[in-house]
């Protein structure tokens, strides 16, 4: 079976899990977790994701994000291309380091967040890497221990997850540990890991004659929702697609190329240049934005085109998104 595509949209929430190859271990020392750790807060500061509960393993890795000015896709193919040359680099070694792609499971936000916080963040101590809840916070490759105060980072949202127990800081971190610590009881939650009961095989419209013929629908494997959750999503995700292919169908990445130029009085082949000219950069800066977030072509693609790296596309992207002419050339192209 063909795998299915990713649902993500800004704002939305990913319990994300990844794994070692045939669960082999992804960490070898500390020192391995530190150079993820901070490729991982680098690249969510820059792209503006929110992560509100996270945990290293040595095999495996959870965290819970919520995506930002770039895709959770992309964040995760930086975030793991960089640490997969790391390990490879650093024990000389070849080949796959993680298993398939990542698990991104797209959540329903209320009955979710604060169970997902409190899930992710137990992994140390129902792994028995720490003996007694008391010896979490001290375990440094968990998010748990920032919210704590243990330590810092930066880039982990500890304000979003503790206002959820009230507005003084001391009396919501201590209501935050009552509530982590009642859910030991409540074991592995795979309630938390597999998505949903009924996968979406058929499409969203599937889904849909299956609850107006009253029969329960829990998600598919993309998602962690109730039912109504799991249609919504699905229906926007579909719309998405088909609006998306018929863009592509009629915009070129040489299309748009033309009318940036035009915008800005420019030559096609200037903009091809490396010239750091003010026009030219904002020209490719906006291309960059429109090709890559308006259409989903790939950083690659339109690296190639440009006669840029995939990373300097990455980084124009960002620009682009600021340029407040971007929108009258969307209006223009589309």
């Amino acid at each position: 079976m063909p795998r299915q595509s990713r649902i993500d949209a800004p704002g939305a929430l990913h319990h994300i899990i990844l794994r070692g190859i045939e669960r082999k271990t992804i960490f070898r020392d500390g020192n391995d977790k530190d150079f993820f750790l901070k490729r991982l807060g680098s690249i969510l500061t820059v792209s503006n994701t929110s992560c509100f509960a996270w945990v290293l393993m040595d095999n495996h890795v959870h965290m819970l994000l919520r995506t930002g000015d770039i895709s959770v896709s992309t964040v995760m193919s930086r975030l793991l291309t960089g640490y997969a040359i790391y390990f490879n680099r650093k024990y000389r070694r070849h080949g796959q380091l993680f298993q398939n792609r990542f698990k991104s499971i797209l959540c329903e936000e209320d009955p979710y967040f604060l169970e997902l916080v409190r899930y992710i963040h137990l992994n140390p101590l129902r792994a028995k890497i720490v003996n007694e809840y008391k010896d979490l916070k001290a375990y440094p490759y968990s998010g748990h221990g920032v919210i704590m105060g243990k330590y810092k980072r930066k880039w982990q949202n500890i304000n979003y997850v503790l206002n959820h127990f009230g507005e003084s800081y001391i009396n919501s971190k201590r209501s935050y540990s009552r509530f982590v610590s009642a859910g030991i009881k409540k074991g592995k939650r795979p309630d938390l890991t597999g998505g949903g009961l009924v996968r979406s095989a058929g499409g969203w419209s599937v889904l849909k004659e299956l609850s107006r013929n009253n029969l329960r629908i829990k998600g598919d494997e993309r998602i962690l929702g109730e039912s109504d959750f799991v249609l919504r999503v699905l229906e926007r995700a579909e719309e998405s697609f088909k609006n998306r292919i018929l863009l592509k169908d009629k915009i070129n990445l040489d299309l748009i190329i033309e009318t940036v130029a035009m915008h800005y009085d420019l030559e096609k082949s200037e903009i091809k240049t490396k010239s750091k000219e003010r026009a030219i950069s904002k020209a490719r800066a906006i291309i960059c934005y429109i090709a890559v977030r308006k259409l989903e072509f790939s950083c690659v693609d339109v690296a190639l085109e440009l006669g840029l790296s995939p990373s300097t596309v990455s980084k124009a992207i960002i620009r682009g998104k600021k340029e407040k002419e971007k929108e009258l050339i969307i209006n223009k192209i589309m």
